[in-house]
């Protein structure tokens, strides 16, 4: 999408949430309000992009307010499927995840004809056991909730780079719909995803498209957002530091998180999948 598409995108979507009170006629104005319209959609778009390094910094600091709490050491070795995947596996064509979470399971339907790659990303991450004990680091209230940075920073460095090609958008970004994040470029896609709180159908001209529904938002709603927008534009988790240090930076510095503590498929085509067959248990 263009500069001058996306700014065009961005006005008519903000003009339909102010009255016409709100808008005076002052070009000057309306100017610098698409502007900040147009740079928040951006970090929309940058869901996945890791902030720099910055120079001389110390691992064990973080970003926030104030130094960051001590890291704790590293666990153990992970699990070497997750650091030595093969080759991926075709998902069903409809096929169901449950997520245990602190907040209770979250149930969520993949349907592969609406988006194949990020259907078949997500089957293989969820059988290889990548989503255990993985925190939903970005939960902006009323957006969504993203997770998908693994615990172990070996795991993740992996991960991050095995980009999968684009799909079309063919479903919306509405409330409860699971979609993959991606950067501004093309094929970025890769292991963090996000569960949309609200109408979020501006993401949809944006490249960002939806392979499953949650069945029941009692739970994503639930989710810890009192840390909102990651660093540095915000107090949260900063996605550089998640990448260096992974859980032991999120738990020394933001305990209130809520985690992704297992995954696995329940169901495939329509049938049931026990946890016996399962490969990911």
């Amino acid at each position: 999408m263009t500069t001058s598409s996306l700014r065009a995108l961005l006005l008519l979507s903000f003009a339909g949430a102010c009255s016409p009170a709100q808008e005076p006629d002052d070009s000057e104005f309306r100017r610098a309000r698409a502007e900040r319209a147009e740079q928040q959609a951006q970090q929309a778009v940058q869901a996945q992009a890791e902030p720099p390094v910055r120079p001389g910094a110390n691992p064990d600091e973080g970003e926030g307010e104030g130094p960051a709490a001590p890291v704790p050491a590293a666990d153990g070795a992970p699990d070497p499927r997750l650091l030595n995947p093969g080759e991926e596996e075709q998902a069903p064509g409809t096929y169901a995840v449950e997520l245990q979470t602190t907040e209770g399971p979250i149930r969520i339907d993949v349907n592969r004809s609406w988006s194949p790659n990020g259907a078949d990303r997500f089957y293989n991450l969820v059988k290889l056991g990548y989503f255990t004990d993985v925190a939903f680091f970005r939960v902006l209230e009323g957006f969504m909730a993203q997770a998908g940075m693994h615990g172990d920073p070996r795991v993740n460095r992996v991960w991050t780079s095995r980009n999968i090609p684009d799909d079309p958008v063919t479903q919306s970004n509405t409330r409860g719909m699971v979609t993959f994040a991606k950067t501004g470029a093309p094929n970025s896609r890769a292991n963090q995803f996000f569960i949309n709180y609200g109408n979020n159908e501006r993401l949809d001209g944006m490249g960002f498209a939806p392979f499953g529904r949650v069945r029941d938002m009692t739970a994503v709603d639930a989710l810890h957002s009192g840390y909102g927008e990651g660093a540095p534009r915000g107090r949260g988790p900063s996605q550089g530091d998640v990448a260096r240090m992974g859980n032991r930076y999120l738990r020394a510095n933001f305990p209130e998180l809520d985690y992704i503590e297992s995954a696995r498929i329940v169901e495939e085509n329509g049938q049931p999948v026990s946890a016996d067959d399962d490969s990911a248990g």
